[in-house]
């Protein structure tokens, strides 16, 4: 956790204020520096990914780091929130698309892998690959 004071900077009341407009949703630093330039506030991306950290230590914001090929993902998830919510993904192979998935049916096979094969499973960093709907529709399946 972090021991760092908390600084109620601009920049990190006009990210916090961006997050929640944008919760659900899963952003990158850029994604966040793009929507914020929008909105007529300009962030750099160096300060909105410190502050990213820094709201993942405090368990604001998860962080999800897909693959070694895609930037990480920040999801803000709230300020009284224990950051213990099961999440899977669905990454799609042609489009690069990203599903959040809050699945009861996967939570059980989470549970069989633990309890029939000893494995714990990490349902933060655990990715389905495949392809999503619009991209099997323009493959014609």
């Amino acid at each position: 956790m972090n021991t760092r004071p908390l600084y109620k900077t601009k920049h990190r009341e006009t990210l916090m204020r961006y997050l929640e407009q944008h919760a659900g949703t899963h952003l990158t630093a850029a994604d966040v520096c793009l929507g914020l330039k929008q909105q007529g506030t300009e962030i750099g991306q160096a300060t909105v990914y410190r502050q990213l950290e820094r709201l993942v230590d405090e368990g604001v914001v998860n962080k999800y780091i897909i693959d070694e090929n895609s930037p990480a993902c920040f999801e803000y998830i709230g300020k009284d929130s224990h950051g213990c919510e099961v999440c899977f993904h669905c990454k799609c192979e042609k489009c690069g698309k990203l599903i959040h998935l809050h699945c009861e049916e996967l939570e059980g096979i989470q549970a069989h892998l633990q309890q029939e094969h000893h494995f714990l499973l990490n349902p933060m960093r655990t990715v389905f690959y495949g392809l999503c709907e619009d991209c099997a529709k323009e493959a014609g399946r």
